[in-house]
């Protein structure tokens, strides 16, 4: 899908993902906090989830800034690459 064609704020990228336990982790290109809501893309993928919790090195956290990189429990199969936005 072109970029232009999708609403929101590009805000990341999924460098790596968990299958067992279903968690993201996502680098960051600016602020995210828990309750906003968050549209992934890439591949056949497209879904929007609310952010319910977040952690940086196992420690719970309410928000997180550019550079950062964050786990966080997505509910849907994710890859490498793939695009976060804030919607």
């Amino acid at each position: 899908m072109p970029e232009e064609e999708i609403e929101g704020k590009l805000i990341g990228k999924i460098i790596h993902f968990f299958d067992k336990i279903q968690v993201a982790v996502i680098e960051l290109l600016g602020p995210l906090k828990v309750g906003d809501e968050i549209r992934i893309v890439g591949g056949e993928t497209d879904f929007e989830q609310a952010v319910e919790s977040m952690q940086i090195d196992h420690q719970e956290i309410d928000k997180a800034k550019k550079g950062d990189e964050v786990g966080l429990k997505v509910s849907e199969k994710v890859r490498d690459g793939y695009r976060v936005y804030k919607i």
